[in-house]
């Protein structure tokens, strides 16, 4: 298999940090579009990005009587706004400014008759950065960009059979711009207390939505580690949690992020990186539910894993 086909591709952070960081602003641009235009949905449903076949989409938007898409293409390294009345506008993804690619994408938009308003500066980081002011992140490694999307196929692909084998209420494998991470979220189906909030540059009625019910969350980060974590947390987080035994053994809990993390070059180097990483999911899941004591109408406190036919 060619390199440019590794499904689970060797990604060290600090030798593209500066293009991630450069694209974690221009998702959040087009993120905060996406959340102009979509109807609310529950713990901010309707903001995500979604893994496609090359890369990222919004998935189709309302605007008027048409819809409207956008999509990064980290194959041929474009953007495309699409419409539902055939027409289309591209931008190219390349080393420049985030202010570059906030002003051309508003032309762009505008041109296809889309009149949106955002809010101008970025969240969940610190400092904030107007769009329109940002010429400090101007970086752009389009290798990096295919093999961390390359990445974020495989890790979607463990995330959406993780998410199918459980009864219960489940977010859909979706890619969260605040803080660019692939997520999947399982549910208790109770009420939990109010967030605390205090992330930064980010209202806390935003992670009081977030947070309303008991969770399990797992996701894909490309930080916290030389290539990279896999992450899994409870909120609100049961007693013992944190010092609860998980599978695999490399896998561990971090006290500064407060969640239980697994390298993803653990998992990239193991002999069977799905299986490795569906075993963290699993065993990570099952803590939670289990000390946390979520209710199930058939005794299993996960609420059931869906054994394949």
């Amino acid at each position: 298999m060619s390199p440019e086909f590794e499904p689970w591709p060797e990604l060290d952070v600090a030798s593209w940090q500066d293009t991630r960081d450069t694209v974690h602003m221009w998702t959040q641009i087009v993120g905060k579009v996406r959340m102009a235009l979509s109807p609310h949905v529950n713990h901010w449903w309707n903001v995500t990005f979604y893994v496609d076949a090359t890369g990222l989409t919004t998935s189709l938007m309302p605007y008027r009587t048409m819809g409207v898409e956008i999509r990064f293409d980290f194959v041929c390294h474009r953007l495309i706004v699409a419409t539902t009345q055939g027409t289309s506008r591209e931008l190219e993804l390349r080393a420049r400014t985030v202010a570059s690619f906030h002003d051309e994408l508003f032309e762009h938009l505008r041109a296809l008759g889309i009149e949106v308003t955002i809010m101008g500066s970025p969240v969940e980081v610190d400092p904030a950065i107007p769009f329109a002011e940002d010429t400090v992140h101007s970086s752009y490694d389009a290798d990096a960009m295919h093999r961390y999307w390359m990445s974020l196929v495989s890790a979607d692909r463990v995330f959406s059979a993780f998410r199918g084998d459980f009864r219960g209420k489940t977010s859909p494998s979706h890619f969260f711009w605040g803080a660019f991470d692939l997520a999947v979220t399982r549910f208790s189906g109770r009420r939990a207390a109010q967030h605390p909030g205090g992330v930064p540059n980010c209202p806390d009625w935003v992670m009081h939505e977030a947070y309303s019910d008991e969770v399990s969350s797992a996701g894909y980060w490309p930080g916290g580690a030389s290539e990279g974590i896999f992450y899994s947390y409870a909120y609100p987080q049961p007693d013992g949690f944190d010092t609860a035994t998980v599978e695999p053994e490399a896998a561990y809990f971090d006290t500064a992020l407060g969640e239980f993390v697994l390298p993803y070059s653990v998992v990239r180097q193991s002999e069977n990186p799905d299986a490795t990483l569906r075993t963290f999911l699993d065993s990570t899941a099952r803590v939670a539910a289990e000390l946390a004591e979520w209710p199930s109408s058939d005794g299993d406190a996960t609420q059931g894993r869906i054994e394949s036919t």
